[in-house]
């Protein structure tokens, strides 16, 4: 049983007074953003805030703290009261990335024992994306070409750690292919010099290729979804192109302090399913921005979380990839 699981069951075990905490929330909440306003992060936290303000009356503040790959935001969360008064959204580097990429003690909390995690909240597919004029179409012709030219086919990243450089570290790691990253700041930039043909490659979130895919500025070779999507049912996934199996999601999702009241825990995650089962929710906010819905239980979260470590680890481990 990993320590978030038994954190989970202890929780169960609180005392009953614990159980009768006065009537939650009382005042405003705070989130706690890890990235910087305007982000996917943020976005989501804004509309989660605004559902619970509209169902529970109170203020919610968000509160931005990027930087430093999401660590200062987290570490704040870390040293918080748990009292449900101080929450996080976080993007999934934070707790599959981040402890395995950064030397042993340099994070100022174990993502393990620190936190308590309520529940998942979107998932944002990312596509595959070529320069205009790489001489492929899908994945397999990606592969193909990459093993003729070992090395020399770039792609552009977000910075070490990021979503955009993680996604093609997975796809090498499995097809057996090495390509050269470039790093930048952010994925504008980066998807920038891909429609200059600048570097060859880049993976970044389908809402964000789609504009200069349908200007033909750039090709998508795939989506590194489970199955195609409703919204672009012409462009094929990944996996049916080339490398079966492949999968580049980002996902984000609600924490709190560890040590936070079982009935608290319990009250939010089903403040969070409440919120995204609305269909007026739906089709405002998620549907625009090919956000998938991903609620569930906070050991299922948990769980899920676990699994994405072990995932991430070996890929980080296998490609050498480190902040040296």
């Amino acid at each position: 049983m990993s320590r978030w699981l038994g954190a989970l069951v202890l929780c169960g075990l609180c005392s009953a007074a614990a159980a009768q905490t006065p009537s939650y929330p009382q005042r405003p909440i705070t989130i706690i953003v890890t990235a910087a306003p305007g982000g996917v992060t943020d976005v989501v936290a804004r509309a989660l805030g605004r559902g619970m303000t509209k169902d529970w009356g109170q203020p919610v503040v968000i509160e931005n703290r990027g930087g430093a790959a999401h660590i200062l935001g987290a570490g704040a969360v870390a040293k918080a009261e748990p009292d449900g008064y101080t929450l996080m959204v976080a993007e999934a580097g934070t707790f599959t990335i981040n402890p395995v990429i950064y030397p042993k003690g340099k994070l100022p909390y174990d993502t393990d024992t620190a936190f308590a995690p309520i529940s998942g909240l979107v998932r944002i597919n990312q596509a595959l994306l070529a320069d205009k004029k790489l001489p492929v179409d899908n994945a397999a012709q990606l592969i193909a070409l990459a093993k003729q030219r070992p090395g020399r086919l770039t792609y552009g990243t977000a910075g070490i750690g990021s979503a955009p450089h993680m996604n093609i570290e997975l796809f090498e790691n499995m097809a057996g292919v090495k390509f050269t990253p470039v790093h930048y700041r952010g994925a504008t930039p980066a998807l920038n010099d891909l429609r200059a043909g600048t570097i060859n490659l880049m993976s970044v979130s389908v809402s964000l290729a789609l504009p200069p895919y349908q200007a033909g500025e750039i090709k998508i070779l795939g989506i590194g979804s489970a199955k195609r999507l409703p919204q672009v049912p012409d462009i094929p996934t990944v996996a049916e192109t080339g490398l079966p199996g492949y999968q580049a999601v980002t996902w984000f999702g609600l924490f709190g302090p560890a040590g936070m009241p079982h009935d608290l825990v319990v009250k939010l995650n089903g403040e969070v399913h409440r919120i995204f089962a609305d269909p007026a929710f739906q089709k405002r906010f998620l549907e625009p921005q090919m956000f998938e819905a991903m609620p569930g239980s906070p050991q299922d979260f948990a769980t899920f979380i676990k699994a994405e470590q072990v995932k991430w680890a070996k890929v980080i481990r296998e490609g050498h990839i480190s902040l040296q």
